[in-house]
């Protein structure tokens, strides 16, 4: 069997870069050989709003929609000092777009995520990059990758089939076959050795119902690790734990044994699964964070968990594998036009997927050392701080960290895929943190280009790789697109944080009813704008002579639960006020 492509692995990351190419190139002949018979569960539900975008371009939003899973507003979380429950949402739920399901890929639902039955959701993508046009067989293994060097010269089907390809796709997920195959090492970067168990059940209740079809994951903190519960339709749940490996293995219990005393133990969700019932498939899994040491190799890529994989806390799972697998059509698709680099096109690839994983490793690190149950791990992130060039103490690397200290390939401020432009308020509901406030105490705002190398960079759009400048200074990153284009813009013709103000009033009024605008550039202005301080790019100073006006503080992603379900009120810390 001959083809352009062949893709090893059926899910997301198989069935995204198979879409994308039959989509700018239906010439192309691509196969995705799956080991598995769909649809089949699989763990990592829950989404973020960057998915819907992939979907949308892919043409496969509306068919997910139409499956009618929950839409994820955000999480409710019981994580760090206090017991006490907070949100962290996507939308501003009181003013959130109450409209009829199926809905239309607009207003708030471009900035929303979907819960999804991963059985259901993966099917929709494979059958959808079947209809595009890609070769898809089901139950087939590939039993063997045949190589000469660094080449890829076939894959050995189970039936003894040979398959010969110009290009080879791993993305068989953690299993990572084509990435053994070809001998690629692995680094570990991180403290986090965790485990994982969960079941799927029938009959739960929703902890809350947001407009039609909405609501929140809910994550809690356990004194030994932290439960998920994730709605993934009107009846179906997804409810597993998650513990460190050396607290497993000194318990003496087995992991069904831990899990069941979760649920017994954490009031909220033992009162959510009142009346539900097991469906008895109870699955186990090591989720320990790592990074390949190669991602591509002469004519192959490593997508998404077959290349790494962060700590699922942050819901980024899919998300990283999503953006890889559309990265790897994008770069084949522009190493058939022949017009860059070939080395050029696969080291950006690899260097925008080694940063993405690394920064959610890095956060989630952040993330645990936060939590009181995970304080050893608080040390660690003063290393955290110190790979990024640092010299820092525990306490103030964490501060660091916490407060969006570094531009990261995904063109956001510190956090990677996961948006948290208002990442701050995580110091009142994660741990106490002495913050520097730069835009709240200095007036004038001076851009400092000394010293910094002007490089180009890729960025993915409509079907292929253009370049896009950058300056790079001592590893840290200003990338002259989106909201940073638009802050250098501003900082060239004005450095007062008055005329600056006036400079985005005179923006937003221009962009008036652009939501994608609003959110992907204004709404992330402060946080970039700091993030750009704390890298060198911008210096700040007081002018005593002018004022120092006072930032306008809008809808906050982080805040204090308020419970609206009647049958959780009464262990609610913070009930709903009264109308």
């Amino acid at each position: 069997m001959k083809c352009d492509v062949a893709i090893i692995g059926g899910g997301p990351g198989g069935s995204t870069i198979g879409s994308y190419l039959k989509i700018h190139r239906p010439d192309l002949h691509v196969s995705i050989f799956e080991r598995e018979k769909f649809p089949r569960d699989h763990i990592g539900e829950s989404q973020l709003p960057i998915i819907s975008h992939y979907l949308h371009e892919m043409g496969v939003w509306d068919k997910v929609e139409a499956a009618n899973f929950p839409i994820k507003i955000g999480g409710t979380y019981k994580w760090g000092i206090t017991k006490e429950l907070w949100d962290f949402d996507f939308v501003n739920v009181a003013k959130y777009q109450d409209v009829p399901r199926p809905g239309k890929f607009e207003g708030d639902r471009q900035f929303t995520a979907f819960q999804v039955d991963r059985a259901v959701y993966d099917k929709i993508l494979l059958d959808h990059s079947t209809e595009l046009g890609c070769d898809v067989y089901m139950e087939t293994k590939v039993s063997k990758v045949h190589r000469d060097g660094d080449r890829v010269t076939g894959l050995e089907l189970g039936d003894g089939e040979m398959v010969e390809a110009k290009y080879y796709i791993d993305a068989t997920g953690h299993v990572g076959l084509l990435r053994r195959a070809m001998e690629v090492e692995i680094d570990c970067p991180t403290a986090l050795q965790n485990v994982a168990v969960w079941d799927y059940w029938q009959n739960t209740d929703w902890a809350e119902e947001i407009g039609v079809g909405g609501t929140r994951i809910q994550i809690l903190s356990v004194g030994y690790g932290w439960l998920w519960f994730i709605p993934l339709g009107p009846t179906r749940t997804s409810v597993g734990l998650v513990v460190p490996a050396k607290y497993f293995k000194a318990s003496g219990k087995k992991l069904d044994e831990l899990l069941a005393q979760a649920l017994k133990e954490e009031p909220r969700v033992a009162r959510l699964m009142t009346n539900a019932v097991a469906e008895g498939k109870l699955t186990t899994t090591k989720d320990w964070s790592f990074i390949a040491k190669r991602l591509y190799g002469e004519n192959w890529f490593l997508v998404g968990e077959s290349g790494g994989f962060a700590d699922p806390i942050l819901s980024a799972g899919l998300s990283i594998t999503h953006g890889a697998a559309r990265e790897a059509a994008f770069t084949i698709l522009e190493l058939e036009r022949g017009k860059l680099d070939p080395r050029w096109l696969k080291d950006e690839f690899e260097k925008l997927q080694v940063n993405r994983i690394t920064n959610h490793m890095r956060f989630a690190d952040f993330w645990y050392s936060a939590n009181v149950q995970f304080k050893e791990l608080k040390e660690f992130t003063a290393e955290i701080a110190e790979m990024n060039g640092l010299d820092l103490s525990p306490d103030k690397a964490w501060a660091w960290l916490a407060a969006g200290g570094f531009i990261d390939d995904d063109l956001t401020a510190g956090t990677a895929t996961l948006s948290l432009s208002a990442i701050r308020g995580l110091g009142g509901h994660l741990t106490p943190m002495d913050i520097d406030r730069p835009l709240h105490t200095n007036n004038v705002f001076t851009l400092n280009l000394k010293g910094a190398e002007f490089k180009y960079r890729a960025r993915y759009e409509n079907g292929g790789v253009t370049k896009y400048q950058a300056y790079v200074r001592d590893g840290k990153l200003l990338p002259l697109i989106g909201v940073f284009q638009v802050i250098v813009d501003i900082l060239q013709r004005d450095t007062a944080l008055a005329g600056i103000f006036r400079q985005l009033n005179a923006l937003a009024k221009a962009h008036q009813g652009d939501e994608v605008f609003k959110t992907y550039v204004l709404d992330r202005v402060t946080v970039s704008m700091e993030s750009m301080i704390a890298g060198g790019w911008v210096i700040p100073s007081l002018d005593p002579k002018i004022p120092v006006p006072t930032p306008k503080s809008g809808f906050q992603v982080i805040h204090w639960h308020e419970e609206r379900n009647p049958a959780l009120q009464e262990m609610s810390i913070r009930p709903i006020a009264a109308e």
